[in-house]
């Protein structure tokens, strides 16, 4: 009864914001910019959306690796897509992490690798998303004039870098009662494996170039979308507004974050004294790609051994 009530709020959340959003937006002028031209720019978002994937998934390999949950390539490509489908069906803008959490373990690697290496590989995103934000304040203070959209960047940021340098800092702690007590146990071990992949001579240059890449796919996304209607945005305009839109858009308060990818999208666009409709226009494209994404995925899912092993006994899997 508590899923359901959870699932039902969120997906109140994604209406109530969706409608606000939507005020704003002007249906039958977005319709008419759209031509042979805009679909060309659609497919290119579309192929860079696998990209980031693709780029995610060797991230995701690099610290599985460190958990113990060894993936191939085309496994953890497989299930990276199938997890794009559930981002877009489950009430939240990351419920495809639980999917996937899923198929490693069922796969052999044990529910605990399992889950450390989905929580580690989302944590170290966030912190590189945070950096890459505060790296870029310098020209979003130029940018965003408004009082109160400068208070809300600063907030937001620095919370979610303050989160990442706490997270880091626990597993450096010499607190024997860290590595026992039930509420941080789990949590220092991701922290102890978060630290050895980001400060490893080997593996931490690689993560940290993928990690950047990543989120820099995402703006490269949102500027086809901008391109396939024509929308009077720049490039460093949309470099600066995106990252933090997406950092906000992971909080699973949400349908695969709509509603609140369109109204943050409406008002970051409003504060940087850009066209608030534009904004909204271009969350609504840019949520439509990752739906078609999402949309293949399904197909690998329907398609997959595991979807058909559902119904049978559950696989024996390590602890």
């Amino acid at each position: 009864m508590r899923r359901i009530l959870l699932s039902a709020l969120k997906i109140l959340v994604s209406g109530a914001l969706l409608y606000f959003a939507l005020r704003k937006a002007n249906f039958a002028d977005l319709a008419s910019r759209i031509n042979v031209a805009s679909l060309g720019w659609i497919g290119l978002a579309i192929a860079v959306t696998f990209l980031q994937i693709f780029v995610g998934v060797l991230r995701w390999r690099e610290v599985s690796a460190e958990c113990g949950a060894s993936l191939t390539t085309r496994q953890a490509m497989r299930y990276n897509v199938i997890g794009a489908f559930f981002n877009q069906t489950l009430p939240s803008s990351i419920g495809g992490d639980a999917v996937r959490l899923w198929l490693v373990a069922r796969a052999g690697a044990g529910w605990r690798a399992a889950t450390y290496s989905i929580f580690v590989d989302r944590a170290i995103g966030l912190i590189a998303l945070a950096i890459i934000i505060v790296a870029s304040l310098p020209w979003s203070y130029n940018l965003i004039s408004d009082s109160h959209g400068r208070s809300a960047l600063l907030l937001v940021d620095f919370a979610a870098l303050a989160g990442g340098i706490g997270f880091l800092v626990l597993g450096r702690l010499p607190w024997p009662w860290l590595k026992r007590w039930w509420a941080t146990h789990h949590l220092h071990a991701c922290s102890v494996i978060a630290n050895r992949v980001i400060f490893s001579h080997d593996r931490g240059p690689k993560v940290a170039v993928l990690s950047v890449l990543v989120h820099v796919l995402a703006v490269v996304i949102a500027w086809c979308v901008v391109q396939s209607i024509a929308a009077p945005v720049v490039f460093g305009q949309i470099f600066q507004l995106i990252p933090p839109v997406m950092l906000i858009t992971m909080l699973p308060i949400s349908i695969a974050g709509w509603g609140v990818r369109e109204a943050t999208m409406g008002l970051a666009f409003g504060y940087a004294g850009l066209m608030t409709n534009e904004g909204v226009n271009i969350s609504l494209l840019f949520g439509a790609v990752s739906f078609i994404v999402g949309a293949f995925g399904g197909l690998v899912w329907i398609f997959s051994a595991e979807k058909a092993a559902q119904g049978s006994a559950p696989i024996a899997v390590r602890e």
